[in-house]
């Protein structure tokens, strides 16, 4: 199943894994973990683009890129750091381009199909939000991860990645919100991205990244439902986070 906008189709394949594609370039957000994509070999994504260490999966990767395809990966990144056992990302330099980014850039992909522009955004839970512990630790400071826009089919799609709904985001042009719903005291829940869609005021609103496991379970109907009594438009792909 897929969410179809005009000519963009937008596949929620599980966890932070979305397929976004129009007439032409394929983009895929976060590929993989949680098995989602153990029986997944599309292997059409031009541009592929991963955010912070939690969503770091080379075998994802590898799962959804073509072999011509472009990885943006935020710079902060660090395979040694992970606590699975994963490809450093000089591995995945050798069969693909790799583009390191940090949280202010613009990159412009050329693909076969067109030019996909793509922007890293700041993004992480502040130490004084609802995911900060008594002591202001937060499971993504800032520095660690950040959000991507990226312009396919005419259409800016952004992907905040993991963190709160940060004020800012509703300064962000965007056409497509591929909203983070995942709560569990680790990202934005449902209320705080429903209360940043109506602020950001999109074409669109798919919400993603809940559901995987217990501490993602979060109620998608219920949030369609609010984002839609706030007059913006918004579509869930049923596919279950644990396919």
């Amino acid at each position: 199943m897929s969410v179809t906008y005009d000519d963009l189709t937008v596949e929620w394949l599980g966890y932070a894994t979305a397929r976004v594609a129009a007439d032409g370039p394929v983009v895929y957000t976060d590929p993989g973990r949680y098995g989602v994509l153990d029986d997944y070999w599309a292997r059409d994504g031009d541009v592929v683009v991963v955010t912070h260490d939690h969503h770091y999966d080379p075998a994802g990767i590898r799962s959804v890129a073509d072999a011509d395809a472009t990885l943006v990966i935020y710079e902060a990144v660090d395979p040694e750091r992970i606590d699975r056992d994963v490809e450093p990302i000089a591995a995945l330099e050798a069969d693909y381009e790799v583009v390191r980014v940090d949280d202010e850039a613009r990159v412009d992909i050329e693909t076969d199909d067109g030019t996909v522009p793509v922007w890293s955004v700041a993004a992480y839970n502040e130490p004084d939000g609802p995911c900060a512990s008594a002591d202001g630790t937060v499971p993504h400071p800032e520095g660690f991860g950040c959000g991507f826009l990226f312009s396919v089919g005419g259409r800016t799609v952004f992907w905040p990645g993991d963190g709160d709904a940060l004020e800012g985001f509703a300064e962000l042009d965007v056409s497509v919100f591929l909203a983070n719903i995942g709560g569990g005291g680790i990202v934005s829940d449902r209320h705080s991205a429903a209360d940043l869609a109506e602020r950001m005021a999109p074409e669109l609103v798919v919400p993603i990244h809940y559901d995987t496991f217990e501490l993602l379970a979060a109620d998608g109907e219920a949030f369609a439902g609010d984002v839609a009594a706030r007059s913006i438009p918004v579509a869930l792909d049923e596919r279950s986070a644990n396919q």
